[in-house]
């Protein structure tokens, strides 16, 4: 799992992937998710949303050099307001993003409104217990099932994200 730290193309795994799935990475980042989905998405379309406009600068930066033409920036404040097609998209991938918010119940709406009738959400985030990275804010696996049951998603798969992160997979129910 690089070195204890998470590796996309072995998580995505966890997902079942179609290549003309549409799919939104919410807290995209510089876009160490959206690449490797991209690829994979090859006929659908990966949303990469992020507040920063830098992180959105460094992503298009990527997708230009590798010749992607199915991602699209959304520059947002996914505890405030993002312009997104609700019921929309097969997948939305929420990664390192929960520790960072403050009402995570909040985020983990907003990704089921995102989801189709048929999607799927993605969540990875620090383990409570992990001894590296801030603490600040981490969610435990058990409290983030909590949380999604709260929302109205089941729980489809938990899993071992790497050394220091878990990982679920959750859908409508």
């Amino acid at each position: 799992m690089n070195g204890g730290f998470l590796n996309p193309n072995e998580i995505i795994k966890n997902v079942p992937l179609k290549s003309t799935m549409n799919a939104c990475d919410l807290g995209c980042g510089s876009g160490g998710w959206v690449i490797p989905l991209a690829k994979q998405l090859k006929d659908g379309t990966v949303y990469a949303v992020d507040i920063l406009e830098e992180a959105l600068s460094a992503l298009e930066s990527k997708v230009s050099a590798q010749n992607l033409s199915n991602v699209k920036t959304v520059k947002g404040d996914i505890e405030g307001s993002v312009k997104l097609k609700e019921d929309y998209f097969d997948l939305v991938l929420m990664t390192n993003l929960l520790f960072q918010v403050e009402d995570k119940l909040k985020v983990i709406e907003l990704a089921k409104r995102l989801i189709n009738q048929n999607g799927m959400i993605l969540i990875v985030d620090w383990r409570k217990d992990a001894s590296v990275g801030s603490e600040e804010g981490r969610i435990s696996l058990q409290d983030a099932k909590e949380m999604a049951s709260n929302a109205g998603l089941k729980v489809e798969k938990e899993f071992i994200a790497g050394t220091f992160h878990w990982g679920l997979t959750l859908k409508k129910v």
